[in-house]
């Protein structure tokens, strides 16, 4: 088994799968927290495939877009954390 073989058979469908699975945790997510954590996840995926098609298609490019969305989703996770602190602070 190659490693194009692999991607296409085994890690493509797991990381697909995760993210139907996180998509649906962020559609039902009772609370707030839920949601930020589904959010999250999806970012966090989407760089998993980020890197993965970088790999196959041999375009380095692609691995600094990765590093640069996981800062962002890094940074705004933290933020909503603070936001939502702030919020249950008040009440």
């Amino acid at each position: 088994m190659t490693l194009n073989s692999y991607f296409d058979y085994v890690i493509l469908p797991i990381l697909t799968i995760s993210v139907i699975l996180a998509f649906i945790r962020l559609y039902k997510g009772p609370q707030i927290f839920d949601r930020v954590i589904a959010l999250d996840l999806i970012i966090t995926i989407g760089i998993g495939i980020i890197t993965v098609y970088s790999i196959r298609t041999s375009q380095e490019v692609f691995l600094d877009i990765a590093m640069i969305l996981a800062l962002i989703a890094f940074l705004g996770t933290i933020a909503f954390s603070f936001y939502l602190e702030k919020q249950s602070k008040d009440d």
